[in-house]
């Protein structure tokens, strides 16, 4: 049964900003509204996932959704929430980019031909042969400077500079809402709080040139408890392209939120119901230290990203470097994941010749790596059984063969409990 979508979005705390008159307006009839997605890179990355699942929730609540790329726009640069210009990309490399998003989009929103099946439209098509005159004489005419320098994401640049290329792109947004309201039917801009400027002077440009009424609805900016950005860790964004950021390290995002931030990434980031998320909240708050609470979401977010397959290998990476594991579940490790686990772990590199010849676990521990001081303290820590080879104990007389590389590569040798070293095989 569909949802109201401005009540499951008001619950789960995700709306900034409403114009008034939009609940009634989508309760009134099934709908179509669109978020706009810039194409800058060629993946999403988690600071997205907001927009994406305001859309999800949108065709939830039978509407109709349409994702526009911003393929023009993408040549602009949009000033909101920006402190200085973007460099500007060319059209090969925004189609690249517009085929990775939409790849992306489809594991969240259905693009069947069903009623509200999903639909992409990049706003290039409608821009492309649009003459600069007939743009000011028919669209410029309708929104007066005034007010498009009241707009805040205007005025926060008028001091340290705001080219006419940036200043334009309200109206150029604009537009897109006033082409796909007259060309689609949407009567609805959603995006981030951000935007709210740019949908704002697109619901004015509507009024002005056709008369139909437009509606707009903001998310809030999401924010950590302790204050630092969301979606940024040490290695930078995190991304939902597997090859920018590993499903490993995509998992360990989500499961090392802190309580009161995974309190609100469930709601946002997950389609649990109400019920089922007080019920998870309830379990975690008996026994915080299991953190049930961000395993549902980090668990819940990677099967939707990567798929099951990549949530498995996910969870036996984390087993990996924080609980029980075997050499079976290393050797199912790609490599990128391997080493994302074993970031920062000492390693050193042994010739594939020496190897073939025999390398022992005390060469492998001290002569040909320098892992350990001397050969004597490499065989003082193997008869304290304190050695492991791919996480299984091993003796003085340990010779490495083919078997023990993971990949053909590397090993993963472990001193103790918190030692680790990772002998590669050149």
């Amino acid at each position: 049964m569909p949802t109201n979508f401005i009540q499951e979005l008001t619950w789960r705390g995700m709306i900034h900003d409403m114009m008034p008159g939009t609940e009634e307006a989508l309760n009134k009839q099934v709908s179509s509204g669109y978020i706009g997605f810039d194409p800058t890179a060629d993946s999403l990355h988690v600071g997205h996932l907001v927009q994406i699942m305001t859309l999800v929730h949108f065709q939830r609540a039978g509407h109709k959704p349409y994702a526009l790329v911003g393929g023009a726009t993408g040549m602009v640069g949009d000033p909101s929430g920006k402190s200085k210009e973007r460099n500007l990309l060319d059209a090969e490399t925004l189609n690249h980019n517009v085929a990775c998003v939409k790849a992306q989009l489809e594991k969240f929103l259905d693009f069947s031909s069903s009623a509200n099946g999903a639909e992409m439209v990049n706003n290039y098509d409608w821009f492309k042969d649009f003459n600069f005159l007939d743009f000011i004489r028919d669209i410029g005419k309708h929104i007066s400077i005034n007010y498009m320098l009241s707009k805040d994401s205007v005025k926060s640049r008028l001091e340290t500079g705001l080219s006419f290329t940036e200043f334009t792109y309200q109206l150029v947004q604009g537009y897109d809402f006033y082409y796909l309201n007259k060309n689609h039917n949407c009567i609805i801009q959603l995006g981030g709080s951000d935007q709210w400027g740019n949908i704002v002077t697109g619901t004015e440009l509507i009024r002005r040139k056709s008369g139909n009424e437009a509606y707009a609805v903001t998310t809030p900016l999401i924010k950590k408890a302790d204050g630092t950005k969301f979606g940024k860790t040490e290695g930078g964004s995190v991304w939902l392209d597997p090859e920018k950021t590993s499903a490993y390290e995509f998992y360990q995002f989500w499961l090392n939120s802190s309580d009161l931030d995974a309190v609100n990434y469930i709601r946002i980031f997950t389609l649990k119901s109400k019920e089922e998320i007080e019920a998870i909240e309830k379990e975690h708050n008996e026994a915080p230290h299991l953190r049930v609470l961000q395993k549902a979401i980090a668990d819940d977010i990677t099967v939707r990203v990567h798929g099951e397959q990549a949530l498995e290998t996910a969870i036996a990476a984390s087993q990996i470097l924080f609980g029980k594991s075997t050499s079976d579940d290393l050797k199912k490790l790609s490599e990128k994941d391997f080493f994302a686990i074993f970031n920062g772990v000492p390693q050193a590199t042994v010739s594939r010749a020496d190897f073939n010849e025999g390398l022992t676990i005390v060469d492998a521990l001290a002569a040909k790596t320098g892992f350990l001081g001397s050969n004597g303290e490499a065989k003082r820590e193997l008869k304290a059984n304190a050695v492991a080879v791919n996480k299984e104990k091993v003796d003085e007389q340990f010779v490495f063969n083919a078997s023990h590389l993971i990949n053909d590569k590397y090993a993963l040798i472990g001193k103790g409990k918190k030692n680790n070293y990772i002998l590669i095989i050149d």
